[in-house]
């Protein structure tokens, strides 16, 4: 797929499953914005590790979880880019606890993350992309907001939740020819993942049928077709790269 003259946003595009979807959309062509929250060492050694694309790889700090910084990064980003083409929803973080004792903090930072910021950035980019009438916009989900995993009650929620927000915005948008779609990954092999004992790590494996987790790169091809031209009859939908789950 081809990607030339098109500009794609990747939110928390530096790290994990995001790298993966940055680095495939700069192979295939498009200059690609990825932002990140934290680490600025991180980000600018990702910058470095990619410099072959440095001239289409542009990088952004913000929280998706505040809407001002959500409006004041769109209002920068298209005075220098006349169109954006492609928003991924992938910023996430996980919060892990039993229901009984999760704390406040736990269960609204991973919402205001993972739910509010898909909002916050989604709002953004339909405002614009209505103006051009098209645009392609994919959600970063899990097939833990199907399956509720036990003691993710806020992380599936989360997920669970840009499901459903895809579903009702793609209703109002589609007739200016914008998508808006969510891809599900089961078990990806990514620092998000990195605390999980070695033996959940198997029991896990053994749930899945392919046994094995999957590659980031296994991600990004999802993501790359949803936001093809290919695609242009998809939309409120969920693809699943999860191995069988």
């Amino acid at each position: 797929m081809n990607f030339e003259n098109q500009v794609a946003i990747v939110t928390g595009g530096t790290r994990g499953i995001g790298r993966g979807i940055s680095e495939a959309f700069l192979k295939s062509g498009a200059t690609l914005i990825a932002t990140y929250a934290n680490s600025e060492e991180k980000a600018l050694k990702f910058k470095e590790e990619l410099c072959e694309f440095k001239d289409k790889l542009i990088l952004r700090k913000f929280n998706v979880a505040k809407k001002n910084e959500c409006a004041d990064f769109f209002e920068s980003i298209t005075r220098e880019f006349d169109k954006i083409h492609i928003l991924v929803n992938n910023s996430g973080i996980r919060k892990d606890n039993l229901s009984a004792t999760m704390s406040e903090d736990e269960w609204d930072n991973v919402i205001d993350i993972n739910l509010k910021g898909t909002f916050n950035m989604t709002q953004q980019a339909v405002l614009h992309m209505m103006k051009n009438r098209y645009g392609r916009i994919i959600n970063i989900s899990s097939v833990g907001g199907k399956l509720g995993l036990p003691g993710q009650a806020n992380y599936a929620a989360s997920k669970a939740g840009q499901i459903a927000l895809s579903k009702s915005i793609s209703k109002e948008v589609g007739k200016r020819k914008i998508t808006i779609n969510n891809v599900c990954p089961g078990f990806i092999e990514t620092e998000l993942i990195d605390d999980l004992e070695p033996e959940l790590v198997k029991e896990y494996k053994n749930q899945v049928p392919l046994k094995r987790f999957g590659t980031t790169d296994e991600v990004a091809y999802a993501v790359l077709f949803l936001a093809s031209e290919r695609a242009s009859y998809i939309t409120g939908t969920t693809i699943d790269v999860s191995g069988g789950l």
